[in-house]
């Protein structure tokens, strides 16, 4: 079965839902689960499943996505035959904005003219789990599907498998059959085609908004859903820093937290996640929150149900809350002021 199928993520999607996160780059790149970005799940899944070739389609702010990927060495992507794609948008037309476009698809046909793999599995960007697509595979080949879409409950994860014959034919016959999206061919099925369900019984979370984004977050400290995502056989992998460890204070406090390295932790951390690079000040008490790389929040603040995007600054004597259904969001590189807050 290795080898047999190519990979297509579409990493077009933009969701205003989850603006604050997103101004400076693509909802595939938000950082999440103390180290990771979105988009590491669905790939860190394809290259888990053997697949050796991946197409990566993106359309808004993608320089941090390019960053962060590279040259795929990370998933053993860096090949000389197969390995990593990257196609960025020649053109902004609003029919990339639909998931699965075979418009932006066919504005780079030859990359799927020119592959040997005789299945495609095309997925979205923003799903956080780890899925082993062979297993899919197996099932499509067995029931004779032409096509097969993963589910989760009953809902739609945007993960489809089928020839990548069929795949090219949607793409180049798009016109005639008036079917522009991967969506429209499910929906209308003008073809009659065989369209099976997969039902994905481990976790799968699909991040669409910033009460998703930070409820998922939140999630990651259940140990039962970490397991279920965090498989030592099937590992979830990331772009590569050297960061020395963490180092804790005399009166530093942790309870129930991710705390990635490279952090100076001097305060009380209770249900919180915390990313690279983080300084948190003595007698600092930080609760019910998700702290991105490089934030330095200084001494005695209290901040609780709070998103910090990455570079926060939160100065002395500082008190920020929200809920947990509305968590308080605080951009990229902004500094905030105890005067302000207080």
């Amino acid at each position: 079965m290795s080898n047999k199928l190519l990979g297509v993520i579409d990493a077009t999607a933009y969701k205003p839902e989850i603006e604050d996160l997103t101004i400076h780059r693509s909802l595939a790149a938000v950082p999440f689960g103390s180290r990771y970005r979105l988009i590491d799940f669905v790939l860190s899944s394809m290259t888990n499943s053997e697949i050796e070739s991946v197409a990566i389609f993106p359309k808004y702010s993608y320089r941090s996505l390019m960053d962060h990927i590279g040259s795929g060495k990370q998933w053993d992507l860096n090949r000389k035959k197969d390995g990593l794609f990257f196609f960025p948008s020649p053109h902004l037309h609003n029919e990339y904005d639909e998931f699965g476009s075979f418009r932006q698809f066919s504005d780079h046909i030859d990359f799927f003219l020119r592959s040997k793999q005789e299945y495609a599995v095309i997925t979205n960007s923003h799903t956080v789990c780890n899925i082993d697509f062979q297993k899919v595979l197996s099932r499509h080949i067995e029931n004779g599907c032409d096509i097969t879409e993963v589910r989760k409950d009953g809902q739609s994860l945007q993960m489809y498998i089928m020839s990548t014959k069929l795949l090219l034919d949607l793409i180049q016959d798009k016109e005639k059959t008036g079917c522009k999206t991967l969506a429209d061919v499910i929906i209308e099925n003008q073809h009659n085609f065989t369209i099976c369900d997969y039902e994905f019984r481990g976790y799968a979370a699909v991040i669409d908004s910033l009460a998703n984004y930070y409820k998922h977050s939140m999630e990651m400290l259940n140990p039962a859903i970490w397991k279920e995502i965090f498989m030592k056989n099937r590992p979830i992998l990331t772009k590569a820093k050297d960061e020395p460890p963490t180092k804790y204070g005399k009166n530093a406090v942790v309870k129930n937290s991710l705390i990635a390295n490279g952090c100076k932790i001097e305060g009380y951390v209770e249900n919180s996640i915390i990313f690279r690079g983080v300084h948190i000040g003595k007698d600092t008490v930080i609760k019910n929150s998700v702290v991105m790389q490089k934030t330095n929040i200084g001494e005695n603040c209290v901040l609780e149900n709070i998103i910090t995007d990455k570079d926060v600054k939160v100065l002395d004597y500082s008190k920020l809350s929200g809920s947990h259904l509305e968590p308080t969001i605080l951009r990229k590189r902004t500094i905030q002021g105890a005067m302000m807050n207080s």
